[in-house]
């Protein structure tokens, strides 16, 4: 679209708005007919620690909305010299989790406790024990349980349970209703019925007749809906919070408020069954669609939906590319005491490059990257470490390959039990991240990881106030019955321009034999945390 058919759509209201509010920024994102980015806005923020608890203040959550916006609208002025008055959708998005709870005047009854919190361990262990389902510490159901757990006065006066995106959500069209995927972080998800599990609440709500608690679950959680539904619209009271200037004019229709797992899913086109996308950074995350749920209990694996409610597994590890960096820093620090300037970028290129002609299984090295502890192999603290028999064939080569391999060894331990105990199919995995940055070497060693094609798209960076702007305009633009995959398919992703690197035979059994040597050697790891105080 050029200038003058942008300038006029966003006079029409031919567009779509989404705000995601993630951990460090506040960004919002308007998309056009052709959904893609013609403008954007930002707010950077921190989360608080106080008393004991990670935070955000309600003043913060607003503050924070008004100035994404205002930066939104500035952008709009002055690209195409219009008034931002109106949009065709809304969406708002945010990190998944945490505890948001208030009575029945609306007054919130303790700070907002975020997914950072690990203060629920007691409450977790016993709903995953009731439920035979995982229940991680940042759920929302662990975090009202261990209030009850610990007595806290204010359990009785709860009268609406959510999130930070159903709160927004509420304050701005008066509707206590989220998307099905920001749901299945709150409370188990049955997809049969695309609602809060019926067996689990009758349950939980046996608990609370233990405890004399005069509420259900039903009383306080919001109502679940599904991508493409309609969950209300803009108030005069909503547009006046977001929009303080009162030029947004009230009654644009808003889609359910998702997650920032299920507006990643969006984004990289993973919402069809046998997809998936990986996430890899600092932290490494796999969200896998399966054709039907687990058949038992994995500690190592959450369960969320899609926004339409498909099961959905995921696998996290705390470390993934902090260790690497760390080595590459230090071959920086080389480059500089020779006298040389070597940009970053250049740098990491090189180095990772360089893993591309190593040996298959990186030459019989062995490197544990777990800067911090790592769930999946039971390590409550982490030390990074380099080890090498004699015989080993030490190179820079090998050296790269190992800590890229190392990188991906505690995810493929949690996917091996999607792949192996569960049988589950994938077809195709989507990555997005600074692992992939580096053309080809991150796919490759992906892909020789999964056993799997492993793609990467130009538009991955978009991220998730992207991703809600597509459910915002999938509300609104879908043909009758069409489904979200359908519609991301052929509507958004039918021109996408990226790579794909299929898995090579090598790469995959020289990965095998690493993670061989991975998993016999945890014990090295294992004397590391005992014997480095």
């Amino acid at each position: 679209m050029d200038k003058n058919e942008i300038k006029k759509a966003i006079e029409n209201g031919k567009t779509a708005l989404g705000i995601e509010l993630g951990s460090t920024r506040i960004k919002a994102v308007l998309i056009a007919e052709d959904h893609s980015p013609i403008a954007s806005g930002s707010h950077e923020w921190e989360n608080q620690y106080e008393n004991g608890i990670w935070t955000y203040s309600l003043e913060a959550v607003w503050n924070g909305l008004q100035d994404c916006y205002r930066a939104l609208s500035k952008d709009v002025s002055e690209k195409y010299g219009v008034t931002l008055s109106t949009v065709g959708a809304i969406g708002f998005s945010a990190m998944m989790h945490g505890y948001m709870a208030f009575d029945k005047d609306g007054k919130q009854l303790v700070p907002f406790r975020t997914w950072r919190n690990t203060i629920t361990g007691q409450a977790a262990e016993k709903l995953t024990d009731l439920f035979q389902f995982n229940i991680p510490q940042r759920w929302s159901i662990a975090h009202v349980y261990q209030a009850i757990l610990n007595k806290e006065a204010h359990v009785n006066d709860i009268a609406h349970l959510t999130t930070l995106a159903g709160y927004v959500h509420w304050k701005l069209a008066g509707k206590k209703a989220m998307g099905v995927g920001e749901a299945s972080g709150m409370f188990p998800i049955d997809s049969k019925i695309n609602d809060f599990d019926k067996k689990m609440l009758g349950q939980f709500n046996d608990l609370l007749k233990a405890e004399k608690i005069t509420w259900t679950l039903q009383d306080i959680l919001p109502k679940v809906l599904v991508a493409g539904e309609a969950a209300g619209s803009l108030t005069e009271e909503g547009a006046k919070l977001l929009d303080p200037t009162g030029q947004l004019k009230a009654g644009i229709p808003l889609c359910p408020p998702e997650g920032d797992a299920g507006t990643g899913m969006v984004a990289t086109n993973s919402v069809a069954e046998r997809t998936g996308n990986v996430s890899a950074g600092t932290s490494v995350f796999a969200m896998i669609v399966l054709e039907k749920a687990l058949s038992k209990l994995y500690p190592e694996i959450d369960m969320v939906t899609t926004p339409t409610g498909k099961p959905v597994a995921m696998v996290h590890s705390n470390n993934c590319t902090s260790d690497l960096n760390a080595w590459v820093d230090v071959f920086q620090e080389f480059t500089k005491a020779l006298g040389m300037d070597v940009s970053e970028s250049k740098l990491y290129e090189t180095l990772y490059t360089q893993a591309l002609t190593a040996d298959a299984d990186a030459g019989g090295l062995l490197a544990y990257n777990y800067v911090s502890g790592e769930h999946i192999t039971h390590m409550e603290e982490g030390r990074p470490l380099f080890v090498r028999m004699p015989e080993s064939r030490f190179n820079l080569a090998n050296f790269m390959r190992a800590h890229l391999f190392s990188s991906l060894g505690a995810l493929k331990i949690g996917m091996d039990i999607l792949f192996e105990q569960e049988k589950v199919q994938l077809d195709q995995l989507l990555g997005h991240g600074g692992f992939f940055k580096t053309k080809e070497v991150g796919q490759r060693m992906m892909a020789a990881a999964m056993n799997v094609p492993v793609s990467v798209m130009e538009t991955a960076g978009e991220g998730g106030a992207w991703g809600i702007a597509l459910l915002a305009a999938y509300m609104t633009n879908k043909a009758g019955n069409q489904t979200l995959e359908d519609y991301l398919n052929k509507k958004v992703f039918a021109n996408e321009k990226g790579s794909t690197i299929a898995p090579d035979k090598k790469d995959v059994d020289g990965f095998a034999a690493f993670m061989t040597r991975y998993k016999t050697g945890l014990g090295i790891e294992r004397a590391a945390v005992e014997g480095m105080k």
